[in-house]
């Protein structure tokens, strides 16, 4: 078995390009996250509170996000839609792509702590006059925040995974960035540990940062 070598050379003529993918990343993950709590939040109100035809929108909406791979729904938007005069840039595709799918499974999550919240606290705010939007504001999303925080940060590390796949339509993020360097150099050992050292700089801070929430509002919750 011959003897694995490291060129630490590679890295320093590399490093340029894996900060530019990494920061590619990083923001396409944070816009992506960010309109996928948005679209998630609406679509738990809708099914919290039943709405008529909303729901049967959002039902139908969360089993296709669900129940499509990522990389196929960025197919029908990059290679897609252009055959009927719709050209999005891949990072737009990426971006909504990433909404759409992290959209689906935030709602879950949401409506999950909503409904996790005591059906006496409902009746309370309604025996005192609250309305629907009171409720939500102050009795039901301060508690439902709590419950979520687990499964929010799950689908927050699953949601920046996933950005791998945008290699698929030619952005140049980690994974992208990676096979092209080992298409240059052949160096895949360097290649693939950069891979994983900028994916640990990534998910690493973040996984301790929810861990430290998660704890943080379950004090808050039950008290310290």
């Amino acid at each position: 078995m011959g003897k694995l070598t490291i060129d630490w050379q590679y890295f320093v003529e590399v490093l340029p390009h894996y900060k530019t993918a990494l920061w590619l990343t990083v923001k396409l993950a944070a816009i992506g996250i960010l309109f996928a709590i948005v679209v998630g939040m609406i679509c738990s109100v809708i099914q919290y509170f039943k709405v008529k035809v909303l729901n049967q929108i959002v039902q139908v909406y969360l089993e296709v996000a669900r129940n499509t791979p990522l990389l196929i729904q960025l197919f029908f938007l990059y290679y897609g839609l252009p055959k009927i005069g719709i050209t999005l840039s891949g990072e737009l595709c990426g971006i909504i792509g990433l909404t759409f799918l992290g959209g689906s499974y935030m709602a879950e999550v949401f409506r999950a702590g909503m409904e996790a919240v005591s059906k006496s606290q409902i009746e309370t705010g309604k025996a005192i006059g609250l309305s629907n939007l009171q409720l939500m504001r102050y009795v039901i999303i301060p508690q439902a925040f709590s419950y979520s925080v687990p499964g929010f940060g799950a689908n927050c590390i699953f949601l920046i995974k996933e950005t791998s796949v945008f290699s698929g339509i030619a952005i140049l993020e980690l994974t992208n960035t990676t096979k092209n360097l080992m298409g240059i150099y052949y160096k895949t050992n360097e290649a693939l540990l950069m891979l994983v050292i900028g994916y640990l700089i990534i998910l690493l801070p973040l996984t301790l940062f929810l861990t430290w929430l998660e704890r943080r509002v379950r004090h808050a919750e039950f008290g310290n």
